[in-house]
């Protein structure tokens, strides 16, 4: 052979060139005279190795650990075999020998697997654009065979970094593959699920890669996200599994929306704090553009897997985005804004082991805007739409919304610990129109039955935050600020708004899940059945119960009394009763509590009220069932023994009065209530005689319940402090020498006192100035409400004025003030006293205001 390559160079040198040449191209590319091939470089020979004489044999095993042996031992060359194997491969797809091509892209996946040099990127760059090379094509085949190695190259983890190579070709074309549209649909399926396969690829290859161009930029997120959720959409029938999903089955991993559902999650999973937005905004604008949001089945399938799929803390963002994403759609319809919210009540309920983040306040604030936003729209019965002008609305699109509206404030209250709930309790309160405290809303719909719309909702939305509110402190969870405004809606004539009133008081106070066990009224022959969580009234429950009392049994006997009332109002009333005794009792509690079932007695025997029929049958019914179950509390027998009596007798002659006849669907009432007497009342005097024995307080036993009104109770309080300013004058004025003149005074403050006290009207004339002022505020316009306000103003400035002049006086008359120095003698040796400026007079405490 050397003898022969000597030949031929003497001939290349001695006679002419063209012959050397010709002999060398023949030997080489023809491959006729075997000993020439030799001279081509030896990794070229080894690659020529491994491709057999028929593509059917497949891949030379032995001469591929040749190459891959070869290329481990001189890794300098391995950029080269890597372009040698890209230029065969090209030449073999253009003359369509497909199993060339097979075996080219199995000696490059293999040569992958076994080099990890320094000077692999340059051998990689050869093998992109071989995978590019086969994606291009527009055979299937190729196509799922250049995924298949993408795959198998983005599983390995390389040692050098890379500062050039480019994925954006590989995003976009394998988005195109999972929106396939292939005629045959097992080759469609194929080429989708190869896509996704892809998908997932890229996303492993670049997203802890730093230098590589961010996979989480908008430009690549809006392309891979819409791909794989048109995917998941093919499955949309199946449910989506919680946090992670079991291994699937062989024929589970066929189908393309298990396979996206799973890349889905993994690419999620991988997505830190500054790159959830990126994210989840292209799963927006696709459920926006293909109207997905009406469905609700879809949306909410995708973000429950958003939220399973993301880090616990970052839940926050993805409700954050919905929110804005809601105020972006305040103008779409009904039912586009429904699913939005449906979506979020969904998302809270997976971000509970979380966190909703730290603008709580700002998410009811939305979900209250969008409450009162759809009444408005509810009223007005159209809306000015983005796109198509104005929209007529449908009246039961916009209750579904906001149903679902206030559900989810249910559900995110629910994620809350106590101290943010009362906080969200207090807000929403503030929110709620009340006369004469809270300005009453404009909305569009103007009128007395918007406001009413927005009480509901509104309390509807706190009957939602309340529902399973539990707290050791009621006194600092349930501030003035809160029951006050909240016990004056039960007194209006809404019975639907004093419902929902007595429902929130219920959830409230039931802190041991005993309102199961009261939602019915039935007299209870023994208590123990119901096996009842009594817990021992703490420090804190005496102080709330002793500052908010009175307040809650005038509203429970003053809601009795309403006309309106029905069954579920009479339903409530009971459970607050109970739960009052479970919760909250005390020796004097429970003592005030049979004063008050004593009064709702009397009150049906009044002949003074006008209560239906009904109404007085149904208070005698609340009253004994109340009274059966208090007795067994008290566990005193003679108490138990007296009220078993009178039930016993009701059963034989007037069944009519107890629970089991009244509170049915079809009550079994007279058409007139005559007289009741005897033995068939409970009495006042054996129930004080009988507990007075136990140790209670007779005295307050003995003292019928009469409910105070709001106006009385601050006229009391200034009674009690004129009362107190009235002693302490009779005390210091005791000795002087001007009694006689002092005494005349007390006596002339008293009488303009008790005619003041005595100007408030008795019960009935307090009913109606409460009427008058709410239908006032209902019917009167705004400037005629201003004028009324100011006048009342300047009138009651103007009582303070002369009661505080008249105080003044008073002291000035019945002590005069000490001299700055003292005492002074006159000429005939009697003592005086020397007139000072009335800034260093020293007033009483009570006189300070």
């Amino acid at each position: 052979m050397i003898e022969f390559y000597v030949e031929l160079t003497e001939i290349r040198f001695s006679r002419n060139e063209s012959l050397t040449t010709f002999a060398l191209d023949f030997s080489l590319s023809a491959g006729v005279c075997g000993c020439c091939g030799a001279l081509r470089p030896r990794y070229k020979r080894l690659v020529d190795n491994i491709f057999p004489e028929d593509p059917e044999d497949g891949l030379v095993k032995a001469n591929m650990e040749k190459l891959t042996f070869y290329a481990l031992s001189a890794p300098e060359k391995l950029d080269r075999i890597g372009a040698y194997l890209s230029e065969r491969l090209s030449r073999d797809v253009a003359r369509h020998r497909y199993g060339y091509v097979c075996i080219a892209m199995e000696a490059l996946d293999q040569l992958l697997m076994a080099c990890h040099c320094q000077s692999i990127n340059l051998f990689v760059e050869s093998f992109l654009k071989m995978v590019r090379k086969l994606l291009e094509a527009d055979k299937p085949n190729l196509q799922i065979l250049g995924t298949n190695s993408f795959v198998k190259f983005a599983n390995i983890e390389e040692d050098t970094p890379s500062y050039h190579r480019s994925y954006d070709f590989f995003v976009s074309r394998f988005s195109e593959m999972c929106h396939s549209s292939y005629e045959d649909p097992d080759i469609r399926t194929k080429i989708r699920m190869a896509g996704i396969k892809g998908l997932q690829g890229v996303v492993r290859k670049t997203v802890n890669d730093e230098l590589q161009a961010n996979i989480w930029d908008p430009q690549h997120m809006d392309k891979i996200v819409p791909s794989l959720l048109f995917n998941l959409q093919s499955g949309e029938g199946t449910e989506s599994r919680s946090p992670s999903p079991l291994q699937a089955s062989k024929k589970e991993k066929e189908s393309p929306a298990e396979l996206t559902e799973r890349c889905f999650r993994e690419l999620l999973g991988r997505a830190a704090y500054g790159n959830i937005k990126n994210a989840v905004t292209p799963v927006l604008m696709h459920l926006d553009n293909h109207s997905l949001w009406e469905g609700k089945t879809f949306a909410v399938r995708c973000f429950k897997i958003i939220m399973y799929s993301i880090q616990s803390q970052h839940s926050h963002l993805v409700i954050q985005q919905l929110l804005g994403h809601l105020d972006a759609n305040s103008r779409s319809s009904a039912t586009v804004r429904a699913g939005i919210v449906e979506v979020l009540l969904e998302a809270a309920a997976i971000a509970a082991s979380g966190s909703v983040g730290p603008t709580v306040l700002e998410v009811f604030n939305t979900l209250l805007r969008h409450l009162r936003l759809s009444v408005d729209y509810e009223l007005t019965g159209s809306y000015d739409c983005t796109n198509i002008g104005t929209k007529i609305i449908k009246e039961h699109e916009e209750r579904q919304l906001q149903e679902a509206v206030i559900r989810t404030i249910g559900s995110f209250a629910n994620t809350l610990p106590t101290y943010q709930r009362s906080e969200v309790m207090l807000f929403i309160m503030g929110k709620i129109p009340i006369p004469g405290m809270h300005p009453m809303l404009h909305s569009t719909g103007s009128g007395p039955e918007g406001n009413r719309m927005i009480q509901v909702m509104l309390l509807k939305s706190l009957r939602q935050v309340t529902c399973g509110f539990q707290t050791t402190n009621m006194l600092t969870a349930l501030p003035n600020s809160f029951l006050d405004p909240l016990l004056s809606f039960a007194l209006l004539e809404d019975a639907e708004i004093r419902l929902l009133v007595l429902e929130i008081l219920v959830s409230l106070i039931d802190r041991h899940n005993n309102l199961p066990k009261f939602s019915t009224i039935s007299i209870i022959s023994d208590i123990s059945v119901l096996k009842l969580k009594v817990d021992k009234c703490s420090r804190q429950d005496n102080l709330f119960m002793k500052k908010h009392a009175q307040h809650l049994y005038r509203h429970i006997y003053l809601c009795s009394k309403e006309q309106s009332s029905v069954q579920p109002h009479f339903e409530k009333l009971y459970s607050l009763l109970a739960l009052i005794s479970m919760e909250l009792a005390n020796e004097e509690v429970v003592v005030d509590l049979i004063r008050v079932a004593l009064a709702l007695q009397d009150l049906a025997l009044s002949s003074e009220e006008t209560l239906p029929v009904y109404n007085r049958c149904a208070v005698h019914a609340l009253s004994s069932a109340y009274l059966n179950l208090i007795s067994q509390l008290t566990t005193v027998p003679a108490f138990c023994q007296h009220v078993h009596e009178v039930i016993e007798m009701r059963q034989k002659e007037s069944p009519y009065l107890l629970p089991e006849d009244v509170f049915i669907e079809n009550p079994k009432i007279p058409k007139t209530l005559e007289k009741l007497e005897g033995e068939l009342l409970f009495q006042q005097a054996k129930i004080t005689e009988v507990l007075g024995g136990s140790g209670y307080n007779t005295e307050r036993l003995a003292t019928p319940y009469v409910p105070q009104f709001t106006d009385e109770d601050r006229l009391s309080k200034r009674k009690s402090i004129g009362e107190t300013i009235s002693l302490q004058v009779e005390v210091e004025s005791r000795n002087s020498p001007e009694k006689e003149e002092v005494n005349e005074n007390i006596k002339i403050y008293n009488t303009h006192r008790h005619i003041w006290l005595d100007s408030v009207g008795v019960e009935e004339q307090e009913k109606e100035r409460r009427r008058q002022v709410v239908e006032k505020f209902q019917k009167a316009p705004f400037e005629e409400i201003v004028a009324a306000r100011l006048i009342s103003n300047v009138s009651r400035l103007s009582e303070r004025y002369v009661l505080i002049n008249l105080i003044f006086s008073l002291f000035l008359a019945c002590r005069p003030p000490p001299s700055p120095s003292g005492t002074i003698t006159s000429s005939y040796g009697q003592t005086q006293s020397r007139s000072v400026p009335v800034y260093e007079m020293k007033f009483p405490d009570l006189c300070v205001y």
